[in-house]
């Protein structure tokens, strides 16, 4: 027993409809799926994505992986010191061993789980078997349960099939921001067959579409429900934000109420809103779109 039935989330999170002119202009409904209320510390996508991975761990050690700055690497600490669960964390970047640690990672430390730094070029074949073994060994962790970068697996896209089916009927298009696509791969096939998934990527490169079709077929044996990806509202690549992004954010921030986290849901809502410009959505379209997080303290 992981005790996550003692943590009360917020399931189903709430369901909110805005009224922002930019989209009722253009004839559309803007609904925002608020899954960052699910826990004040597991947010969002974090929760459906871990809770299942906890589960199974079965009270082992859990590693995973994650930059310096990773949301992922933070709501596996917080699991951890919430739960009573051994936590490692294998951070990209040797160099940032013999350096303070920034917020994030000291937040990660405060909460219990053990840093271990690896070079980038290790990082990069972390997949491979022989590289991870070696890894874990070095961590001390040989015997641990691994969760991939971002959290995304078999499991945790089950586990995001909740949140598509919690919006079954309630909107005929479902958008949100991805990185490793395992939330998108879950909420698609959880939808209803007359509706859609619309994933805005965060990062670079046009890899999504495969990651996510990969995601389903570990996962359902195949793809699963109507899903697109746009690539064209990443401001960069991953972490990056521009000065026009972050007016953005602060503008719907004041508009309604709700806090705008940058890296990810800030790129979503910017999305839609020029979606909607360009009349992407036929009149009578009810969109909504899932804040998977919220900006951490």
């Amino acid at each position: 027993m992981t005790g996550l039935d003692t943590l009360h989330p917020r399931i189903p999170s709430p369901l909110q409809e805005l009224p922002d002119d930019r989209f009722t202009r253009h004839g559309l409904r803007l609904l925002l799926k608020r899954d960052d209320l699910i826990h004040p510390e597991l947010i969002g996508n974090k929760w459906r994505k871990l809770a299942p991975n906890l589960v199974a761990a079965s009270g082992r050690t859990v590693v995973t992986f994650g930059g310096a700055y990773s949301n992922h690497l933070r709501a596996t600490a917080a699991a951890g010191r919430l739960l009573g669960l051994s936590t490692v964390g294998v951070v990209r970047g040797q160099e940032l061993a013999d350096r303070p640690l920034n917020p994030s990672l000291a937040r990660c430390a405060a909460d219990g789980m053990r840093l271990h730094f690896v070079d980038r070029s290790t990082y990069r074949r972390k997949a491979e078997p022989a590289t991870l073994a070696r890894v874990l060994r070095a961590a001390g962790a040989a015997d641990a349960y691994v969760v991939p970068e971002g959290g995304s697996n078999a499991e945790a896209v089950r586990g995001c099939r909740a949140l598509g089916e919690e919006l079954r009927g309630r909107a005929d298009v479902v958008a949100l921001a991805c990185g490793t696509g395992g939330t998108l791969a879950g909420l698609a096939a959880g939808l209803a067959p007359d509706q859609r998934a619309l994933g805005i990527p965060v990062l670079r490169g046009g890899f999504l579409a495969a990651d996510t079709e990969a995601l389903q077929e570990r996962a359902f044996g195949g793809r699963r429900g109507a899903w697109t990806l746009d690539d064209r509202f990443h401001f960069g690549g991953y972490a990056r934000t521009t000065a026009e992004l972050d007016t953005f954010a602060e503008d719907f921030e004041q508009r309604h109420g709700v806090p705008v986290e940058r890296l990810y849901v800030a790129k979503l809502l910017y999305g839609l809103v020029t979606l909607a410009r360009e009349g992407a959505f036929a009149r009578g379209t009810t969109v909504a779109a899932v804040v998977t997080g919220r900006p951490f303290p």
